[in-house]
């Protein structure tokens, strides 16, 4: 009869591919159970349910158990328990695991679109997610998933906001499978907000420690342009929050969105990836690759800051009409080709992320906090 140490033996010898460990050192063997007939029942925990590599893992188990004598049919199932980043949770207490911040040197690349869409799909894997629009100047993501915003009063002196309070707690909304917080939601998005810095740091810390977003595995972070004010709030309120950097193919937006991932890397915010935005498309009528912003500048960027190149998103009306109708393309088509890249985007974002909280929880790196 074939016995657990024969089992558990054999799974240490498959490899997780991201983490570079065994599936026994890792304790990702759950509820392992053998039957008389040597049937064999068990399930494996992921760090994401995001994995990208459960086919690869899957048909490794199945060749090692296969191999042994005794064993019959395998019943593999799976779960997940997403890590949360020491760091973060050190510096601020909160309820959610992990901060990606969706960011780039310049506006108008599309972090908006990539920031609700990649929220979505990685929602759409099971995963727990929330989305802050963090860019308090010009809030867009209300309108990007199709949420009501703050209203003025008829005398115009007055926000009414569209959002709850509760015990002192902002109530974010919820769509499309995830919780959204943005300004727009406080303050109506047409006035025009004069802040100075002090008061920009306030508004960020608020909106990460007294907006009641729960238990979340991923909040995803839309990051207004630049490299100043914002980017330093969040490095100082949640140390452990990691970046995406978005450019669109064209040299000129690759220069800027230089100076963002450089700002990362100077506050100490480790970078996952580069995301091409806008890049070439099949023109539906010629059958034509059209290359309108050039092509290739995102994984230039990547490779000149020895940084993972995540993928390209092609320029197609159909992501701006989504975006402008509230109804963002991964919901719209879910199964098309835009929405299947998100998806592979979003898989490639959670499992970047289990790589660095592995690596941090095995290299801890000194917490400093700075107010």
């Amino acid at each position: 009869m074939i016995t657990e140490q024969q089992v558990m033996t054999a799974l240490g010898r498959v490899q997780e591919p991201e983490l570079h460990k065994d599936l026994v050192t890792l304790n990702m063997i759950k509820d392992l159970k053998i039957s008389g007939a040597g049937d064999l029942a068990f399930a494996i925990e992921l760090t994401t349910p995001a994995c990208p590599l459960k086919d690869v893992m899957e048909a490794d188990v199945r060749a090692e158990l296969g191999a042994l004598q005794g064993v019959g049919k395998i019943t593999l199932s799976w779960t997940s328990n997403t890590a949360a980043n020491a760091r973060m949770r050190a510096v601020i207490s909160t309820p959610y695991k992990n901060i990606i911040a969706v960011a780039s040197g310049k506006g108008g690349v599309g972090k908006s679109t990539v920031s609700a869409n990649l929220a979505i799909a990685l929602a759409n894997t099971g995963a727990k997610v929330g989305l802050l629009d963090n860019d308090v100047y010009g809030p867009n993501i209300p309108m990007m998933m199709g949420l009501p915003t703050a209203q003025s009063t008829p005398d115009g002196r007055q926000s009414i906001p569209s959002c709850e309070q509760r015990n002192g707690k902002l109530i974010p909304m919820e769509k499309y499978g995830i919780k959204v917080f943005s300004i727009g939601m406080i303050y109506p998005p047409e006035n025009a907000l004069v802040w100075r810095g002090p008061m920009l740091h306030s508004a960020i810390r608020q909106f990460l420690v007294d907006v009641e977003w729960g238990d979340l595995d991923y909040l995803i972070v839309d990051m207004p342009p630049g490299t100043g004010d914002s980017q330093l709030s969040l490095a100082q309120t949640a140390q452990g929050a990691m970046g995406v950097i978005v450019t669109t193919p064209q040299l000129v937006s690759m220069s800027d969105a230089l100076k963002g991932l450089a700002a990362f890397e100077q506050m100490k915010i480790p970078v996952l990836g580069v995301i091409e935005n806008m890049g070439p498309y099949i023109d539906a009528r010629t059958g034509q690759k059209v290359a309108l912003f050039g092509e290739g500048g995102g994984e230039k960027l990547a490779a000149m800051k020895k940084v993972p190149y995540l993928g390209s998103i092609p320029l197609d009306p159909a992501i701006r009409i989504g975006g402008d109708s509230g109804r963002p393309l991964v919901v719209v088509d879910p199964s098309g080709e835009i929405a299947q890249r998100f998806a592979t985007l979003a898989r490639a974002v959670a499992a970047r992320v289990s790589v660095i909280n592995f690596s941090s929880a095995n290299n801890p790196i000194p917490i400093t906090i700075s107010e």
